[in-house]
């Protein structure tokens, strides 16, 4: 879960990026067949691409008037993220990702043509709880006069070198080697050794996006 990430410091293994900065994983399959079961087990194919998602607790935020009143009488405005998808494309040297989502919101009082902008959040994130980079961005929604909903889109793009995304070979080779039935390790999970399961918590990535967050705002998305 990401509420509110601190500053972090360039990572060394980091690429350019349009708008973040990445070291993505990239596992070879062990076999050409996609998410089967064969004579050595279940073979998975793994993309390049970094898993996107919502973290829990930032995918809605609400505005209040007066503000720092929690009555929900003064309820002014809530917004949603919503619709999130995504492209990649792994065929060239530079893996590029595309994450769109859309924003709905709807107001109290739909009297006059109004604009409300919030700032949205774009991170990377290493191995389920390391900040690799994040980036702060604007989404403005446009109100009309007698309307009580707006809806408006945005899109991130990352773009990977292909050679940051790899798994040390010995690690690869583990992972991928088959296994018959009868070997002494035919069903020991290759992630139970800490070497492995570190080396591929380094490097699995999820590209996550939601609200920046006051802590007012973040308590009252987890106690509401």
């Amino acid at each position: 879960m990401v509420n509110r990430p601190a500053p972090v410091e360039k990572d060394p293994r980091a690429v350019k990026l349009r708008l973040l900065s990445i070291a993505c994983l990239a596992l070879m399959s062990a076999c050409s067949k996609k998410d089967s079961i064969g004579d050595g087990g279940i073979y998975i194919t793994r993309s390049a691409c970094p898993q996107l998602g919502i973290p829990a607790g930032t995918g809605d935020v609400t505005m209040f008037d007066p503000q720092g009143s929690t009555d929900a009488r003064a309820i002014d405005v809530v917004a949603t993220i919503t619709n999130l998808r995504g492209s990649c494309d792994e065929t060239g040297s530079q893996i590029n990702s595309v994450a769109g989502f859309d924003v709905v919101a709807t107001r109290r009082d739909a009297s006059q043509p109004r604009q409300v902008v919030l700032p949205f959040y774009n991170v990377v994130m290493q191995g389920g709880n390391r900040v690799v980079a994040k980036k702060v961005g604007a989404i403005a929604l446009n109100f009309a006069a007698g309307s009580l909903r707006a809806q408006t889109s945005s899109r991130v793009t990352v773009q990977v070198d292909r050679a940051s995304a790899s798994l040390p070979e010995d690690v690869r080779r583990e992972l991928t080697r088959k296994r018959k039935t009868g070997d002494a390790d035919a069903a020991v999970d290759p992630l139970s050794d800490p070497k492995i399961r570190d080396a591929v918590a380094r490097a699995t990535f999820e590209h996550l996006v939601g609200f920046q967050l006051s802590q007012d705002q973040l308590r009252y998305n987890a106690t509401r």
